[in-house]
C-alpha cells in the first residue's frame, strides 16, 4: 500500500498525520509513506525526525485584516496559489499513492485536491469542533471525513459527504501509568495534585494566574502538589516570581519547569489540569480521565479552541473559562472549590473518560481499509 499524507502549519496537523500512518503501518507493515507539506512549516522538521519522507509544496493563507505587511503577505499568497496546482499534480503523480489523506494545514487543500481529482481514494480527518477552512473545503471532494468530535458537523453540510466519527489518536502511553506509580516517580505524596501548562511556548494568561495560584496555596500551607510548565514565555518572569516569593522551583510539592518532558507521568499524577484547549491536548485528558479548568486560546482559527472546550465543558468533564473572563481570584477560587469538593472531581473525571473512543485505532482502519479496497477495485 502506498499512502499519501497531506498535513502542516501546527502541530495539531501535523501529530495526528503521524500518529495515522503510525496505525496503518502496524497493519500494513510493509506500507511506504509519503508526507507533503510546506517547507517552512514545523511538518519540515517533524516529519523527517519521525522517519517520513516529506515533498514540499509552497502554500499560504490569505490575510483578512489589511496592513502593508498583510498586503505583501497576500502577494505572496497569490503567487504560491499560482503554482500550487502544478506542484500537487507533479507530487501526487510521482508517488502514485494508492490512498490519500490529509489532516489540515495549507498544504493539505491542493495536494489532497488534486489525488481525489486524479481519482485516488481520499479521506481527510478533522481534529476540531470547528472545522478548519481547508477541511471544509475538501469535505466535498473527498471520499470520506473523519471526525474526532460528532459537534464539528454543527458547522458543516453533512449531506455533501460521508463521515465518521474516529476520535483522535494519542500516545499509547498516556494511559499505561497508575497515579500512584507517578506520583512516586515525581517526589510526590497522595495528596491534590494540579498539572498546569500553556503548551511549548507558554500562553502569558496561564502563566499570570498559576503564578498567583502557586503564592497561594504555597502560603496557606494547603496539601496541593503543582506541577506547571511556564514555557519560553515565561522563562524570564515565572523564575523571578517565585524567586521573589521565596518559592522554591521543585520541592516535594512543587516542580516547575520551562518544559514538560514527560507528560504522560504528569498526566497521569494529576488530578486537575489546568490548560488551552487544543484538540490533542483534549484527547489525552479525555484517554487519561481528567477533570479540567480549559482557558481556549482566543487567537486561534475560527475561535475553535472554545469549540473544542464546550464539548468537555457541556459533558461536565471541564470548566471553561475564556480568557477574556479570566482573573486570578477565579481561577483560585475554581481550584479551591475543587480541592474541597473530591465527589465533584471524580464526577469530572469520569465524564471526561466517558468522551473518549478506545477504538480509535480500529475507527482509522475502517475507513483506510475502505479507502485501499477501492483502490484495488480501480486498478482491476
Amino acid at each position: 500500500m502506498r499512502v499519501l499524507m497531506a498535513c502542516g502549519g501546527t502541530g495539531g496537523h501535523i501529530n495526528p498525520a503521524l500518529a495515522i500512518a503510525d496505525i496503518i503501518k502496524k497493519k500494513y507493515p510493509d506500507a511506504e509513506f509519503l508526507f507533503a507539506g510546506t517547507p517552512d512549516g514545523m511538518e519540515a522538521k517533524l516529519v523527517p525526525q519521525a522517519g517520513y519522507k516529506l515533498e514540499t509544496i509552497k502554500v499560504a493563507g490569505f490575510q483578512r485584516s489589511l496592513s502593508l505587511e498583510n498586503i505583501g503577505r497576500n502577494i505572496k499568497a497569490v503567487t504560491y496559489l499560482a503554482s500550487s496546482g502544478r506542484r500537487a499534480k507533479e507530487i501526487v503523480k510521482n508517488f502514485s499513492p494508492d490512498i490519500a489523506i490529509g489532516t489540515g494545514g495549507y498544504a493539505a487543500g491542493p495536494v489532497i485536491r488534486k489525488a481525489a481529482r486524479m481519482g485516488i481514494p481520499s479521506a481527510i480527518h478533522e481534529q476540531n469542533a470547528f472545522p478548519g477552512v481547508t477541511n471544509k473545503l475538501l469535505a466535498k471532494e473527498v471520499d470520506h471525513v473523519m471526525l474526532t468530535v460528532i459537534e464539528a458537523l454543527d458547522f458543516m453540510d453533512k449531506s455533501k459527504f460521508e463521515y465518521s466519527v474516529t476520535g483522535l489518536p494519542v500516545r499509547s502511553d498516556i494511559m499505561n501509568i497508575s497515579k500512584s506509580d507517578a506520583r512516586k516517580r515525581l517526589g510526590f505524596d497522595d495528596s491534590f495534585t494540579i498539572l498546569s501548562f500553556g503548551g511549548s511556548l507558554g500562553a502569558g494568561c496561564i502563566n499570570e494566574t498559576m503564578t498567583e495560584a502557586v503564592k497561594w496555596h504555597t502560603k496557606k500551607g494547603l496539601k496541593i502538589n503543582h506541577i506547571h510548565g511556564y514555557g519560553g514565555m515565561g522563562k524570564d518572569t515565572f523564575p523571578k516570581e517565585m524567586a521573589d516569593a521565596g518559592i522554591p522551583l521543585k520541592s516535594n510539592r512543587l516542580r516547575i519547569t520551562e518544559y514538560i518532558n514527560d507528560m504522560d507521568v504528569c498526566l497521569a499524577a494529576a488530578d486537575l489540569v489546568i490548560c488551552r484547549s487544543g484538540a490533542s491536548t483534549l484527547a489525552e485528558l479525555q484517554a487519561a480521565g481528567k477533570a479540567s479548568i480549559l482557558i481556549p486560546s482566543p487567537i486561534v482559527a475560527g475561535n475553535h479552541q472554545y469549540h473544542n472546550a464546550m464539548v468537555l465543558g457541556k459533558a461536565g468533564a471541564a470548566v471553561v473559562i475564556e480568557q477574556k473572563d479570566v482573573t486570578n481570584e477565579k481561577i483560585i477560587a475554581e481550584i479551591e472549590a475543587l480541592y474541597n469538593d473530591s465527589d465533584r472531581l471524580a464526577v469530572m473525571s469520569h465524564k471526561a473518560a466517558e468522551l473518549h473512543l478506545n477504538d480509535t485505532s480500529e475507527r482509522i482502519l475502517k475507513v483506510v481499509d475502505k479507502l485501499y479496497a477501492k483502490s484495488k477495485s480501480k486498478a482491476k
